[in-house]
């Protein structure tokens, strides 16, 4: 069993930047696929982005709306995610997860993962 823990969210300015970190344990980082999700009041939770384990590697992948904003990274080093963030939006509030899968099947879906973090708020002020 994995244990996921977010930090790192906050409120800031729009256009700012914000790096949000989620610390695995359990596990080695590397040996899962790994994302970030966000939820907004009333919204389903949605996928950000992830770095997905394919037959031969890894692909990195993010949803529209934050392509060329935010950059996900790995330090297997530390065991850790990133998420950082930048020239950040108001509709960018969010509640935002940490998520890990067993399984590697490129998936974007909250069912396609199976361990969460307890979220971390991130609220943009205009």
């Amino acid at each position: 069993q994995v244990q996921l823990v977010e930090s790192g969210g906050g409120l800031v300015q729009a256009g700012g930047s914000l790096r949000l970190s989620c610390t695995v344990s359990g596990r080695t980082v590397s040996t899962y696929d790994m994302a970030w999700f966000r939820q907004s009041p009333g919204k389903a939770r949605e996928f950000v982005g992830g770095i997905l384990r394919t037959g031969s590697g890894t692909i990195i992948d993010y949803t529209d709306s934050v392509k060329g904003r935010f950059t996900i990274s790995r330090d297997n080093a530390k065991n850790t995610l990133y998420l950082q963030m930048s020239s950040l939006k108001p509709e960018d509030t969010a509640v935002y997860y940490c998520a890990a899968s067993r399984r590697a099947t490129l998936g974007r879906l909250e069912s396609d993962f199976d361990s969460w973090g307890q979220g971390t708020q991130v609220t943009i002020s205009s």
